[in-house]
C-alpha cells in the first residue's frame, strides 16, 4: 500500500484495518511503540506515515529529494552552506534518543552556542509558539530543523512524552534498522509506488511523491527495463514487468465493499482520479486545506463518502452514497461497520444511510 498516511494516528490504524484481516485492537499501537515493527516519520509529500522499520530507509531516502528542494531554497537566501551542514549535523546527533521540539532546540543552541528564540507557528494552521534556534540573521524552527534534516539522516517519531510529540534518529531507535544509499533508496521507492498504485505514469509518481518532474524522470529511467508498458482506457501506463501475469490474470467475482477512512492512501496514488470517482463528487471527497475524506468504496470505485461517531460502547456509522445503493451493498456495508465496530472496542453499531434522490440508479 505504499505507507498509511498518519497525520491522524486514528486513521492510519484505520487504513490498517481495512487490508488486514481479523486486526486485532491495540496491534498498531504495540507494533508501534513496544515492538518497533512499525514506525512513523515524514517521507512522501514530507508528510507523516506508518511504515514497516525494516523498510522505513526506502521511503525517507527515497523521498528525499523533497527536503533538498528546501536545502537549496535556504542556501539561495545566501546562508553559507558550511553553517547549515554543521546546524544540521549537530541536529542529527542530537537525536540519539527521543527529544520534543523545545529539547532539541535546546540541545542544538547548548552545541552550537546559538541563542534561542520562541516563533509563532507550528500546527496545520496553528499559533502555539515553536522553539527556534537563531544562526546569524536567520532562524530555524524545530519543524523546519526536523524537515531540513530529513535530507541527511532518516528520522522518525518516538513515543509521545508529557502530551508532545518526539523525533529519534531511527538508526538509534530500530532495532532491525537498514539504511540504504539515496540513489537505490530512490529505485526502490518506484518500485514499491507501481507495486501498490500501478498502472501509473511518470506524472502520477510525481503526484505522490511531490518531487521535481526532473527528478522523478531520472528515476524512472534508471528503473524502465523492469517496467512493461500497458493501456489503460487507450492511453499509456506502466506497471513493474513481474506484476503482469497477476494484472492480467485480475477479476472481481463478488461485489467488493470497503470503508477507507480519511487519507487513505487508495485515493491518494494517482494525479488524475477519473477511475476512482466521477468530477461531480471531486470536491465531496478532495476538500478544502488537503482534507481527504472517509470513503465508501464499491468494486474499486468510490461511491460515497461516511462518518463515525462513538459514544459509550456504542458506534454510529452514517454513510451517503452517491447514488442509490442496492440491498446487496447494503448488506457488505453494515457487514464491514461490524468489523469496525470490534476493532475500535464498540459493542453495539448501527448503520445509517443518507437520503438519496428519487431515481438514482443502484449501486
Amino acid at each position: 500500500m505504499g505507507g498509511a498516511q498518519a497525520q491522524l494516528l486514528a486513521a492510519a490504524e484505520l487504513s490498517l484495518w481495512a487490508r488486514v484481516r481479523d486486526l486485532p485492537p491495540g496491534a498498531v499501537d504495540v507494533a508501534l511503540w513496544k515492538r518497533r515493527a512499525l514506525a512513523k516519520a515524514w517521507c512522501m509529500r514530507r508528510t507523516l506515515f506508518l511504515l514497516p522499520s525494516k523498510e522505513l530507509a526506502i521511503y525517507v531516502r527515497g523521498s528525499a529529494r523533497r527536503a533538498e528542494k528546501e536545502i537549496r531554497w535556504v542556501l539561495n537566501r545566501g546562508f553559507p552552506a558550511e553553517k547549515l551542514e554543521r546546524l544540521l549535523a549537530t541536529a542529527l546527533a542530537s537525536l540519539d534518543e527521543p527529544q520534543t521540539r523545545t529539547e532539541l532546540a535546546e540541545k542544538v543552541g547548548r552545541s552550537l552556542g546559538l541563542r534561542l528564540r520562541q516563533q509563532p507557528g507550528g500546527g496545520w494552521g496553528g499559533r502555539r509558539p515553536m522553539p527556534c534556534v537563531e544562526v546569524g540573521k536567520q532562524y530555524f524552527p524545530a519543524d523546519y530543523l526536523l524537515h531540513l534534516v530529513g535530507a541527511r539522516g532518516v528520522v522518525c517519531s518516538g513515543p509521545t512524552r508529557g502530551g508532545e510529540a518526539t523525533f529519534v534518529r531511527a538508526d538509534a531507535w530500530i532495532r532491525s534498522f537498514r539504511d540504504w544509499a539515496p540513489e537505490r533508496a530512490e529505485e526502490e521507492l518506484l518500485r514499491r509506488y507501481l507495486r501498490a498504485f500501478g498502472p501509473a505514469t511518470v506524472a502520477d509518481f510525481v503526484a505522490w511523491t511531490r518531487m521535481r518532474h526532473s527528478d522523478a524522470r531520472g528515476i524512472w529511467a534508471r528503473v524502465e527495463a523492469e517496467l512493461a508498458e500497458v493501456a489503460v482506457e487507450g492511453s499509456p501506463a506502466w506497471i513493474v514487468r513481474r506484476d503482469l501475469p497477476e494484472l492480467q490474470r485480475a477479476a472481481i467475482n463478488e461485489v467488493s465493499v470497503r470503508l477507507l477512512p480519511y487519507f487513505d492512501s487508495f485515493v491518494l496514488g494517482h494525479m488524475e482520479r477519473g477511475h476512482l470517482l466521477e468530477a461531480k463528487h471531486h470536491r465531496r471527497v478532495y476538500r478544502d486545506q488537503g482534507w481527504i475524506a472517509p470513503v465508501l468504496l464499491v468494486d474499486g470505485r468510490v461511491a460515497g463518502v461516511w462518518s463515525h461517531a462513538r459514544k459509550g460502547s456504542r458506534l454510529s456509522v452514517q454513510v451517503e452514497p452517491f447514488e442509490n445503493v442496492a440491498k446487496e451493498v447494503q448488506r457488505r456495508i453494515r457487514e464491514e461497520v461490524a468489523t469496525l465496530a470490534n476493532f475500535l472496542g464498540a459493542t453495539e453499531a448501527t448503520t445509517r444511510f443518507s437520503t438519496l434522490r428519487t431515481g438514482a440508479r443502484a449501486l
